[in-house]
């Protein structure tokens, strides 16, 4: 069996995904394209070891900073992975809230190798945009989510949109997770707060100081609103407020993106009470 766990960020999408693993005796798949990064943990508020609660955790800290890695390569390293366990007839957890990277593990796309991938990094979002529009007038791709423009302008023959596109994988159960969306907001506030308490400033002072400028830092929220501050063109109450608005945008796309793209079971989270929420998802999962 495959539980696929959705949702927008801070929703609490990971202690869910524990949960059910527990309960299936399962191991984690994560589908997230800024958690394979190694350090940048806080920022990208990344599984700890202590919430992992001994589950296995796969595609988390495999990559360099630095290092290139596209959803081609997701594809192939996820697939891999999912196979296997799949093969030793475990149960499988995927969790995470990147959608292009889950649609190419569970559906029939190919992609190109990396060295067949055009380099668009000197093109603005707005280019990429309009390049887009050429291709699909309709998109529902926002102007601001470069990494998802560039992997449609690298990858649009494959229909990555498109909803007709075939799973690959038989009894596969999505369920997501939903909050009002003041509730919601207010979360992603509150985690952001708590991810400067934690560390963050440093952390990302970290990859500065090293004169990291790589495609994964240019692209993770919280890592780039902090280089303008570092760079003394925004102050540090600037940086978190645009680290909270650019969150908040980001949720409302990953809401948009899930309930076009695939049949998710939706489930609003009891923040006072997340084992009855528990409860109603392993129900669902056993009944249908």
């Amino acid at each position: 069996m495959i539980i696929v766990v959705v949702g927008p960020t801070a929703v609490g999408k990971t202690k869910l995904s524990v949960e059910l693993a527990k309960k299936y005796s399962a191991e984690i798949i994560s589908c997230d394209s800024m958690q394979i990064y190694k350090k940048m943990d806080i920022g990208t508020a990344k599984v700890t070891e202590e919430e992992k609660e001994g589950i296995i955790h796969h595609l988390i800290d495999i990559k360099d900073v630095n290092d290139d890695y596209s959803v081609y390569d997701y594809q192939k390293d996820a697939r891999k992975v999912l196979d296997k366990l799949l093969k030793e007839n475990k149960n499988v957890v995927i969790v995470g809230g990147t959608g292009l990277y889950l649609k190419a593990l569970l559906y029939n796309y190919e992609f190109e190798k990396n060295n067949g991938r055009k380099d668009y990094s000197s093109y603005t979002n707005e280019k990429l945009y309009d390049m887009v529009l050429k291709i699909d007038k309709n998109t529902k791709i926002h102007v601001n989510n470069r990494q998802r423009l560039e992997s449609y302008l690298n990858n649009h023959k494959n229909n990555i949109d498109k909803k007709e596109s075939k799973l690959l994988y038989e009894d596969v159960k999505f369920i997501g997770l939903t909050r009002p969306r003041d509730e919601l907001y207010e979360a992603i506030n509150n985690r952001v707060d708590d991810m400067i308490k934690n560390g963050l400033i440093d952390e990302a002072r970290c990859f500065y100081d090293d004169k990291v400028k790589s495609k994964a830092i240019n692209t993770a929220i919280s890592y780039k609103e902090l280089y303008l501050y570092f760079d003394g063109k925004i102050t540090l109450d600037e940086a978190v407020d645009l680290i909270k608005k650019r969150s908040r945008n980001y949720a409302k796309r990953q809401y948009t993106w899930f309930k076009n793209q695939m049949n998710v079971k939706w489930f609003f989270v009891n923040v006072n009470n997340f084992g009855q929420t528990i409860k109603e998802v392993i129900s669902y999962i056993e009944n249908n």
